[in-house]
């Protein structure tokens, strides 16, 4: 499968575990190459759904001195979007209680942006997902913060950690995407390149 890429090394720009995972998934070989410090901010005048790429798309840039003629890279950048505007990371438990605390019992928009970059090319696309949580008590919130530390996710959450089994209701989009990757999306994209 994706013939056409033969021709590429793949590098995903990630130190998300989930997005090395999802990634594998779609059978291609690929490396992890990490860059630390990019600058993850955005212009507050920007829509919602153009955040995550305009944050993806900032990331390749910041990779694009680094590569070979020969490697095309994959950056994402998920948000969790609600009715206050982004939930980002955690920095703290405390910014984990409170925004699962501001989740429970709403609905929120997960966002992914993602870019795909060789030296001559440049593609970007966004993914949108609604999830809808159920009401969570102190108690739940609390166990699931001192069990999985959830300070690497946006919005304090994994949907496929046990906070997922117990609290999403549904979910109207990409499983994937919630978890960080929109893999549906980008394997079309990368069939097409």
């Amino acid at each position: 499968m994706l013939e056409n890429l033969k021709k590429y090394k793949i590098v995903l720009a990630s130190n998300s575990p989930r997005r090395r995972n999802l990634l594998s998934g779609l059978d291609i070989d690929f490396e992890v190459r990490v860059i630390s410090d990019i600058d993850e901010s955005y212009p507050d005048s920007i829509d919602s759904m153009e955040i995550p790429l305009y944050i993806a798309r900032s990331k390749a840039e910041a990779y694009k001195p680094t590569m070979a003629d020969d490697e095309l890279l994959i950056t994402a950048d998920t948000i969790v979007w609600t009715f206050d505007g982004v939930m980002g990371k955690p920095a703290n438990r405390e910014e984990a209680y409170a925004m699962l605390h501001a989740l429970s019992d709403h609905v929120h928009q997960v966002i992914t942006g993602v870019c795909i970059m060789t030296k001559d090319k440049n593609v970007g696309f966004s993914v949108e997902s609604a999830v809808c949580f159920a009401k969570l008590g102190d108690e739940e919130i609390n166990y699931y913060l001192d069990k999985y530390k959830p300070y690497d996710k946006a919005g304090g959450y994994g949907i496929q950690e046990w906070i997922g089994y117990i609290g999403v209701e549904a979910i109207n989009g990409s499983f994937y995407n919630v978890m960080g990757l929109p893999v549906q999306k980008l394997y079309q994209e990368l069939k097409h390149f």
